[in-house]
């Protein structure tokens, strides 16, 4: 399979790790939950993990790709306070300050 489009989502966190396995064919997440995080890849896609916190989305059709990078995003979608969870390797959060004690 020749791959033309990718998408990486990066994983920030303490103790948040990516595993891919049979051959890109499984996404295996700890993402502070009690359990991992199983995903299946379709067909048209397949998954590499770059180190344990970079996760790379390839394939021919780009609308799958993206569809599936969308999953995994929404496993653990980035939170606006500290910036952990998964986000895309372009994407900017913009963080909130919090609350301030007087």
């Amino acid at each position: 399979m020749e791959a033309k489009f990718f998408r990486f989502l990066k994983i920030v966190g303490v103790g948040f790790k990516a595993r891919a396995e049979a051959e890109g064919r499984l996404l295996y997440l700890k993402l502070g939950y009690s359990h991992e995080v199983e995903l299946g890849v379709p067909p048209a896609v397949r998954v590499f993990c770059f180190k344990n916190n970079v996760v790379c989305c390839t394939g021919i059709d780009k609308d799958r790709v993206n569809q599936f990078a969308a999953a995994v995003r929404s496993c653990k979608p980035p939170e606006v306070y500290k910036g952990k969870g998964i986000m895309y390797i372009d994407e900017l959060i913009k963080k909130k300050e919090g609350k301030r004690s007087k």
